[in-house]
């Protein structure tokens, strides 16, 4: 698939058929995960695959959400990928926590992969850390920074609308439009 087929194929998908995830496609996603860059190159994140049903319900019972589609959508789906990150084994410039922005990377290049491999995912960064640690044996040394559910996707929904380049790309100066000077380069 096209890269930017890819990007804009992927949604936040919350319903899952209970298709089980293929080997080497799991594996093409965590390669992609591992190939992120990380601050100083530490890669100061984990993975944690969970495909074990009792575990998926305690981290679904962690969500917390004002729908239950979350919560639904973790039972689901066959795997459940967890990002775990170590504050103390990354840096911190200017306040900046980069284990957060080293983990984020290496999600969202999992959640793509996900996507060019035709799953459904739907980060999720809203949860109760405690029971999520202790069922999974998470050292205390490390957070939970996102999971995400991942399956064949059972709904069919429109990407979100595009955001209003004018509103989030500036040229040089804050509030300095991007896209007058640029307006041929953009798709959309």
């Amino acid at each position: 698939m096209d890269f930017y087929d890819v990007i804009e194929g992927r949604k936040s998908i919350k319903k899952f058929k209970s298709t089980e995830i293929k080997d080497d496609k799991l594996g093409k996603m965590i390669n992609a995960a591992m190939m992120a860059p990380s601050w100083k190159n530490k890669t100061s994140y984990k993975f944690i695959i969970v495909d074990d049903d009792y575990k998926k319900n305690i981290i679904a019972s962690a969500i917390k959400n004002s729908s239950e589609e979350a919560k639904q959508s973790i039972k689901d789906a066959p795997i459940v990928a967890l990002i775990i990150g170590e504050p103390e084994d990354s840096g911190n410039v200017d306040g900046k926590p980069l284990y957060l922005v080293d983990s984020a990377i290496a999600m969202e290049h999992f959640i793509l992969a996900a996507a060019n491999e035709g799953y459904g995912t739907c980060w999720i960064a809203c949860f109760d850390e405690g029971p999520i640690m202790d069922i999974l044996n998470i050292p205390k040394n490390f957070k939970v920074v996102g999971l995400t559910p991942i399956g064949e996707i059972e709904e069919e929904k429109p990407h979100n609308p595009i955001k209003n380049v004018n509103d989030h790309v500036f040229l040089n100066a804050w509030n300095t439009s991007f896209s007058k000077k640029h307006e041929k380069t953009l798709l959309r």
